[in-house]
């Protein structure tokens, strides 16, 4: 006979009383990758509202959506997109629900001309929210940028760095480029790929055409070159990890923010100075 007082699996209303083990997301040990294909939880800089990045089907380039399903009839054709095993798709999966960009929501953006009932109510709702985080401090708007007599041209906000052979721009200054590996309560490494501890490149100038070995002044651009680091140094800089992550199993829960270099595209990017006016630095200023 059970006494009256044994423990019960399950509570009044009939749902279990257990609770599943929470498992954290590995990478296989083939995976070409070490990115983790989910969604990667954000804020917008502009707005202050939850946004979740997802990578493209096309180029991996990461994109922005509102973190919930919407209606797919309150959406239009060309702004629905849909997640499949982490991937975004720009197009409808046949579904009655859909994903929708953040920017076309973002309240402080221009919004489009077009917009349903419901998106106009979401839109609003999320502008209250906007509100609320600057009313409270927690959202700074934007500084106004400042004008390019008083830019200065030897500290680049997207440097050019130069490494493994090929000529890279980052996405941010060298000294505030973030590890992008998984740390173990599963968020993101806050520690910069600079490190004091290890070997540093060194800024120099180079060719803005690559293919001319003895530039006329107005063709040179700053570059921070890493090329004389070993190849393992080279590969951390490459895969954006700090000097704790290079050699971890850990996985990456951001994409990495080098781009390829093209003089026609980045040309605003390019600087003819080097920092603080010296002909060579060993740290990234």
């Amino acid at each position: 006979m059970c006494s009256a007082n044994a423990p019960t699996p399950r509570r009044w209303d009939g749902t279990s009383n257990r609770f599943p083990r929470s498992r954290s997301l590995r990478v296989d040990a083939d995976s070409p990758t070490r990115l983790v294909r989910s969604a990667q939880p954000g804020r917008c800089p502009d707005c202050g509202n939850r946004t979740d990045w997802h990578p493209r089907t096309d180029d991996d380039r990461p994109v922005g959506l509102h973190p919930q399903e919407l209606p797919a009839t309150a959406v239009p054709a060309l702004s629905r997109w849909h997640v499949s095993s982490g991937i975004a798709h720009p197009a409808h999966d046949g579904t009655p629900w859909c994903r929708i960009p953040h920017t076309i929501l973002c309240p402080a953006r221009s919004a489009p001309t077009a917009l349903t009932a419901q998106l106009t109510t979401l839109r609003r709702h999320l502008a209250l929210h906007t509100r609320r985080l600057i009313n409270n401090g927690t959202l700074t708007t934007r500084a106004a940028p400042p004008s390019p007599e008083r830019t200065e041209p030897c500290r680049p906000a997207r440097p050019i760095a130069h490494l493994l052979g090929v000529h890279y721009i980052a996405g941010h200054p060298i000294v505030a480029i973030q590890c992008v590996a998984q740390t173990r309560q599963r968020h993101r490494c806050t520690r910069p790929v600079l490190d004091d501890q290890a070997p540093h490149g060194i800024w120099t100038l180079a060719p803005t055409t690559l293919d001319t070995h003895r530039p006329r002044p107005e063709e040179a651009m700053a570059v921070y070159d890493l090329t004389h680091l070993a190849l393992a140094e080279q590969l951390r800089w490459r895969h954006q990890h700090c000097p704790r992550h290079a050699a971890s199993s850990a996985a990456d829960l951001a994409l990495t923010e080098w781009e390829p270099f093209d003089p026609r595209l980045h040309h605003q990017h390019i600087h003819q100075r080097l920092p603080h006016g010296g002909r060579k630095q060993n740290h990234g200023a």
